[in-house]
C-alpha cells in the first residue's frame, strides 16, 4: 500500500495541466495522477457537438507541437478544427524589407496551425475520460507542506477543506495564479510597455492559409488564418500590440472605426477589414521564475515563464517542457526514485532551461530589433529581412524556429532497445 494518497497532483486543468495529465497517462500509465481544477468540469465535453464561435480565442501551434499531439494520439481529432498555416509573410510597415516562409519549401503540409482553445480543451477532456486520471473540480490548491519523500497539499472545495499527500505537486494554473506566490516562488517581470489586443477579424479577401507578421512603430501585429481546416476562408485571428494610450483609444471606437484603424496599420494584403469581434487585452511582459523547481514542486507553462506573443511560441515552449517533465518522471519510476526528488526535477529543469532561454531570446530579440524606428536601424532591419529571404541557410533557421523544431525532443515512451536513457534529436 502506497504511503501517498496519489502519486502526482497537478494544480490546474487547463491546456497545460490537461496535456500533462494525458501525456502521463500515455507514457507512464502506472502513475496515479490527480488533477485539481478551480472551475467545474464542462458538461458538454463531446467534441462531436462542437460549434465554433466567431469570438473563440485561439492558440498558434507549431509543427513540432503537432508531432507531440500525434504521439499522444490527439491530433486526429484536434486537427478537425485546426486551421493550417501554409505561408508566413514577415514585413516592416512602411519599408521594403520582407521575408516569406512556405511549407512547400520544407516538404510539409503546414508550418503550423491555429486552434480554438475551447476545442483543444474539449479534445483533451474526451481523451482523458478514457484514462485513470482522477479529477477534483471545482477545487483549489491553497497550500503545500513538505513531507518525507513527498508533499502534503491543502485543498479547498467551496467552504470545505481537506488534504492530500503525493510524491510531487506540479503547478500548471497559469501566469495569473497566486499559488506560486503563496508557495514562495520569486517571479521577475520585465514590462514591454505594451498591450496585446486579441480579436477575430474578417476580411474581404481570403487568407489562403497565410499568416502575416507586420512590425510597426507601435509594435508587432499578427494575423493568423482562422475558422476552418479544409476551406481557405476570410477570418483571421488578430494579435495587435498597442501602447496604453493607443489601446484606450482603440477600445473606445465603434467596430467600424476599429476596422478602419486596423486597415491603416496593417494595409490591404487581405483586402478590406469588414468585421472585428469581441476584443480582449492584456499587458505584455516577460515573466520568469529563476528556480521553478524545489523538492516536491515544479512550475510549468505560464506559471514558470511567459513570453511576448510576437513569435507565437508561448504554448509551444510550454508543451515541449511538459514532455521533458514526463520523460523525467518515466525515468524516475524506472529507477524507483520519488517524482519529487530534487535530482529528478533539477534534471528536468536543466534540459528545459536551454530551450526556454533560446526561445525567449528569439522572441525578445524580435521586439528589440523592430521596436525603435530610428532610420539607421530601420535600414538595417530591411537589409536583414531581405537577406533572410535570400539566404537559404538563414531562412531555414528562421523557419525551424517558427515551426518549433531544431531543438531537443523528449522521449515519453520507453525505447524498445537501449538503456532507457532519453534521446535527443531534431
Amino acid at each position: 500500500m502506497s504511503q501517498f494518497d496519489t502519486d502526482l497532483i497537478i494544480a490546474g486543468g487547463g491546456l497545460a495541466g490537461a496535456t500533462l495529465a494525458l501525456a502521463l497517462a500515455r507514457g507512464v500509465p502506472s502513475l496515479r495522477v490527480t488533477v485539481v481544477e478551480a472551475f467545474p468540469l464542462s458538461a458538454d465535453a463531446l467534441p462531436e457537438d462542437y460549434q465554433p464561435s466567431y469570438d473563440a480565442r485561439s492558440t498558434a501551434l507549431a509543427w513540432g507541437s503537432r508531432l507531440i499531439f500525434e504521439e499522444l494520439g490527439l491530433w486526429g481529432r484536434l486537427s478537425e478544427h485546426a486551421t493550417p498555416i501554409r505561408r508566413i509573410h514577415v514585413s516592416d510597415r512602411g519599408r521594403f524589407g520582407a521575408t516569406r516562409l512556405n511549407a512547400d519549401d520544407h516538404q510539409q503540409d503546414a508550418l503550423g496551425y491555429v486552434a480554438d482553445n475551447r476545442w483543444m480543451g474539449l479534445c483533451l477532456m474526451r481523451e482523458l475520460l478514457d484514462t485513470n486520471v482522477q479529477w477534483q473540480a471545482p477545487t483549489e490548491v491553497v497550500d503545500m507542506a513538505p513531507k518525507a519523500g513527498g508533499v502534503d497539499v491543502a485543498l479547498k472545495t467551496g467552504d470545505d477543506s481537506h488534504r492530500m499527500t503525493a510524491q510531487c505537486l506540479v503547478v500548471a494554473d497559469g501566469g495569473r495564479s497566486g499559488l506560486r506566490e503563496r508557495l514562495g516562488f520569486q517571479v521577475r517581470h520585465r514590462s514591454y510597455g505594451q498591450n496585446a489586443l486579441i480579436a477575430n477579424v474578417s476580411t474581404s479577401e481570403s487568407h489562403q492559409f497565410s499568416a502575416f507578421e507586420r512590425f510597426t512603430d507601435a509594435g508587432p501585429m499578427a494575423l493568423l488564418p482562422h475558422g476552418g481546416a479544409n476551406r481557405a476562408g476570410q477570418q483571421s485571428a488578430l494579435v495587435w500590440t498597442l501602447t496604453d494610450e493607443m489601446l484606450e483609444d482603440v477600445l473606445a471606437l465603434p467596430d467600424v472605426d476599429k476596422c478602419q484603424r486596423l486597415q491603416e496599420r496593417f494595409g490591404w494584403r487581405l483586402g478590406r477589414f469588414t468585421r472585428i469581434g469581441e476584443c480582449s487585452h492584456y499587458p505584455l511582459k516577460l515573466s520568469t521564475v529563476d528556480e521553478p523547481v524545489r523538492p516536491g514542486v515544479a512550475l510549468v507553462g505560464n506559471a514558470a515563464h511567459a513570453l511576448h506573443p510576437v513569435a507565437g511560441q508561448g504554448f509551444n515552449l510550454a508543451l515541449r517542457g511538459l514532455m521533458t517533465l514526463v520523460e523525467q518522471f518515466r525515468l524516475a519510476v524506472e529507477r524507483s526514485q520519488s517524482l519529487g526528488d530534487l535530482q529528478v526535477l533539477n534534471r528536468y529543469q536543466q534540459l528545459h532551461r536551454q530551450d526556454w532561454q533560446q526561445t525567449a531570446q528569439f522572441s525578445d530579440s524580435l521586439i528589440r530589433l523592430f521596436g525603435p524606428s530610428l532610420t539607421p536601424l530601420a535600414v538595417a532591419r530591411d537589409a536583414g529581412l531581405v537577406g533572410l529571404d535570400l539566404v537559404p541557410g538563414a531562412k531555414r533557421w528562421f523557419a525551424r524556429k517558427a515551426m518549433g523544431l531544431g531543438g531537443r525532443r523528449a522521449v515519453i515512451h520507453k525505447p524498445k532497445t537501449g538503456t532507457g536513457e532519453p534521446a535527443s534529436h531534431d
